[in-house]
């Protein structure tokens, strides 16, 4: 009779893991975007830079981790991205509209009053980013948040 319990419990768990493994659908491999060659630090990655991926295992962790190719194209590698790897979202940042040390016209508008003035940004700033400027005529320094457009608008409303 043990042998019996026995047998039929290593049946019933090898019915289990045979169930589990089909019960897993074929599609449930993520499909992810990876380099097809370097990309070096501060290049503007490209369509044909990247290709698709199957991946089998999903990554240790909570990587935030590329799966299209629209979260990449236009944006610029942080670090060297190797062909075939993984590429976390940390690896790329949006490619910045202001340079530091070029001129740039900051304005400040409140209510039917807009200021407008040259400045000189002290740190690099893409869009919705805040950055230190310097204004040109009185070396005062402030902050503005980097525009779409290219401008630093400085204050609120």
């Amino acid at each position: 009779m043990q042998n019996r319990r026995c047998s039929k419990r290593f049946f019933l768990a090898g019915l289990l893991a045979a169930l589990s493994f089909v019960a897993t659908p074929a599609g449930a491999q993520d499909i992810v975007v990876v380099p097809a060659r370097v990309i070096y630090p501060g290049e503007t990655i490209s369509a044909d830079a990247i290709q698709e991926m199957l991946l089998r295992k999903p990554p240790r962790g909570a990587a935030s981790i590329a799966r299209e190719v629209d979260e990449l194209e236009g944006k610029v590698a942080r670090r060297t991205l190797l062909p075939g790897r993984l590429i976390p979202l940390s690896y790329i940042r949006a490619p910045y509209l202001v340079e530091q040390g070029s001129t740039v016209t900051a304005i400040l508008t409140h209510g039917a009053l807009t200021i407008s003035v040259l400045a000189v940004p002290l740190q690099h700033g893409a869009a919705g980013e805040q950055i230190r400027v310097r204004n040109i005529d009185s070396g005062a320094i402030f902050t503005g948040i980097v525009m779409q457009d290219g401008t630093v608008r400085v204050g609120a409303s």
